[in-house]
């Protein structure tokens, strides 16, 4: 069972529920992260303790770990249910809690090991330091971190696990430093509430007023996609490997875990330098193929610096793969000819195509009848495109002769993935011994070793060639169990092919098989809890803003007995009224527009000399202004929280929270 040192890497899937969770370590997971019943960055998606010890149950006799999110920002009143939640998911087996809330640090908690979330907007090597010196084993970088950056935080903190997403929707931006959902909605992010404000489309308008994008999703990303720089990032110090998406369907998980699982043994057969971090060796009745599945599209991000294109600006929505194009449309049907003779069309497939607009349209095909070759007729389903209302054909907009056809959902595809999908075994020799009263089985997964013995006469075999062939057959029959052993890793030590009877034969390698799996429960250790640095170690900053989403005194504690003097409360106390930065993000329209000065012809050296004017977003009676800090190339959304939002506060049951001013009202 591999210790978790640096020169392991670690594959870190999400799950929505324990089911997913097995699955996702039945494809290839070497850790999962998963919400306790509360107090999660996904609000929608807990899970009971009975779950998590079950989930704890599976992955540990793989040495794969589980990580429970405890990542919102917790109330003063919230403090001793989450004390109390972390001692329940300890007990249940957890081995790890991913934190944002340092409240939490100040708590008698289990000696469960401490990540630090996505939330806490670890950017710089200074902050990374700080959060391993303050007791976190492991901490998820931020997203749009270069490999350059990334080096820099490794080489200042050489104690700590280092995590980074490689797949998956992106948020727009920091985490951490995103307040539009509370503003517009009064749901927080920083709460697990998230109402996705970026993935709306947005008007934007100049500093005159003039129009430069009309309805378009200029603060949706394309999805995360860092398959190709595995290498790099291994290289540059990332040891853990995150896939977002605890949102995500049994099915995404598995593909996408799959497709990783594949990428990363590729990388371990050329670099024998690193392990996997748990055990077992995964086969698949698929190809994984994460386009397969739910994406707006990839990008790598700022891994490899800044790209132009990492907006999805025409739909946050999965507009497929391309799979042909419109011959005719009739009256109450389309014909379709597809690119290859190998693609097949489905009853209840999903196709999708652009309208005139540039609005990505679909329907759900209710039969598919083959015309011959590559011509298919689509009878769509026109009523279940409106959830059971009777509509017209005005669905079908725009769906024209040569129209580019796409395909977002593929059953044939996903009655695949229902099924069972992939096996994970650990590969064991067998040694077969005569003794001086019969035989001794051992097993042995390279690691751990444990036996069983047979009291039976040694038997010579009528025919000892017929013998030895049983033998080896009868011992090597691992079928539901962890491992599998190939036909030269079963030895015999014996002085001939004695005869066994095969019943007696099979219960001594059940009993072997079940004195190794003890054997491997008893040598499961926790995953050591980092002591923090005594005397406490200062923090980088002695003043913090809104921005620290300190919303507990526990959390102002924490951060006083770290030499910061003054401690704004969160934004969620209601403080900041007036104009704030409610998203604070790497992303830039200007850029993405093609208006920033930078990418002006024979401009050069403008980074910090260019004052770029502000721009305005609108949808419907919403309003923002975009500010441009240009030396650190990020976007501010600067808006006011909304007064029905206050109210709503204000009829709620009295909370209790921090506030930098106690006697502020609301």
């Amino acid at each position: 069972m591999p210790s978790r040192l640096a020169q392991h890497l670690e594959l870190l899937a999400p799950a929505r529920d324990a089911a997913i969770g097995i699955e996702a370590i039945n494809h290839g997971a070497d850790a999962v992260y998963i919400g306790g019943p509360s107090f999660g960055a996904r609000d929608k998606a807990g899970n009971p303790i009975g779950e998590i010890e079950r989930l704890c149950n599976h992955a540990h006799r793989y040495g794969a770990r589980i990580f429970i999110t405890l990542n919102t920002i917790l109330r003063d009143d919230e403090l001793e249910g989450a004390r109390r939640m972390a001692w329940d998911v300890w007990n249940a087996g957890a081995d790890a809690l991913i934190v944002q809330d340092m409240g939490l640090t100040m708590l008698d908690l289990p000696p469960i090991q401490l990540h630090a979330s996505t939330q806490t907007d670890i950017r710089t090597p200074e902050k990374a330091r700080f959060l391993q010196d303050a007791g976190f084993s492991q901490m998820v970088l931020a997203r749009e971190l270069t490999l350059q950056q990334i080096q820099a935080i490794r080489a200042e903190a050489r104690d700590a696990t280092l995590e980074f997403f490689i797949h998956g929707a992106l948020c727009v931006a920091y985490s951490g430093q995103c307040f539009i959902s509370h503003a517009v909605t009064g749901r927080s992010a920083n709460r697990g509430s998230c109402s996705q404000e970026c993935r709306q489309p947005w008007t934007v308008t100049d500093s005159q007023n003039r129009i430069v994008a009309h309805d378009k999703h200029v603060l949706s990303l394309k999805d995360n996609d860092q398959s190709a720089n595995l290498e790099a990032l291994v290289d540059a110090g990332i040891r853990s490997f995150k896939i977002e998406g605890r949102y995500k369907d049994m099915a995404t998980i598995k593909n996408v875990t799959a497709h990783y699982r594949q990428l990363l043994d590729q990388l371990l057969e050329r670099r024998p330098e690193f392990a996997a971090s748990s055990d077992g060796h995964c086969r698949y009745t698929f190809a994984p193929d994460p386009e397969r599945g739910f994406n707006r599209g990839g990008t790598d991000y700022f891994v490899n610096g800044r790209r132009e294109d990492i907006g999805a600006f025409d739909t946050p929505k999965h507009a497929g793969i391309a799979i042909g194009h419109v011959t005719r449309v009739n009256a109450d049907s389309f014909d379709v000819e597809l690119n290859s003779a190998e693609l097949a069309l489905n009853n209840g497939d999903a196709l999708t195509w652009w309208d005139r607009q540039g609005e990505l349209r679909g329907v759900p095909v209710n039969v598919a009848q083959s015309l011959g070759g590559r011509l298919w007729r689509v009878f769509p389903n026109l009523a279940a495109a409106k959830e059971g209302k009777a509509v017209s054909t005005a669905l079908l907009k725009d769906l024209r002769k040569d129209a580019e056809i796409s395909r977002n959902r593929d059953m044939a595809w996903e009655r695949l993935l229902d099924k069972k999908s992939a096996e994970r075994l650990i590969p064991v020799t067998l040694t077969l011994k005569e003794t001086v009263g019969g035989f001794t089985l051992t097993l042995s997964d390279g690691q751990h070793s444990a036996s069983a013995q047979l009291q039976h006469p040694h038997e010579a075999a009528k025919d000892a060639a017929r013998a030895e062939a049983t033998l080896r057959e009868h011992l090597g029959k691992l079928g539901g169990t962890l491992f599998e052993a190939d036909a030269q890793n079963i030895t015999l030590e014996l002085s001939q092919p004695w005869f066994i009877p095969a019943s007696l034969l099979n219960a001594l390698r059940r009993d072997a098989v079940a004195a190794l799996e003890a054997a491997r429960a008893s040598a499961w250790e926790r995953l050591p809890k980092t002591k923090p640095v005594e005397p406490p170690v200062p923090y980088p900053e002695d003043t913090l803003s809104y921005l620290a989403n300190v919303y507990n005194s526990q959390a102002a504690a924490f951060y006083a007995r770290h030499g910061v003097k003054v401690i704004d409360a969160a934004y969620e106390s209601h403080e900041e009224l007036g104009e704030a930065s409610l998203m604070i993000t790497k992303h830039c329209v200007r850029f993405s527009l093609s208006l920033c000065p930078k990418q002006a012809k024979g401009v050069t050296g403008v980074q910090g000399t260019v004052r770029a004017e502000p721009m305005t977003i609108t949808q419907g009676k919403e309003k923002f202004t975009l500010r441009f800090d240009c030396k650190p190339c990020e976007m501010h959304v600067v808006g006011k929280i909304k007064p029905s939002v206050i109210k709503q506060q204000a009829r709620e049951v009295p909370l209790t929270f921090y506030r930098t001013r106690p006697g502020v009202s609301v």
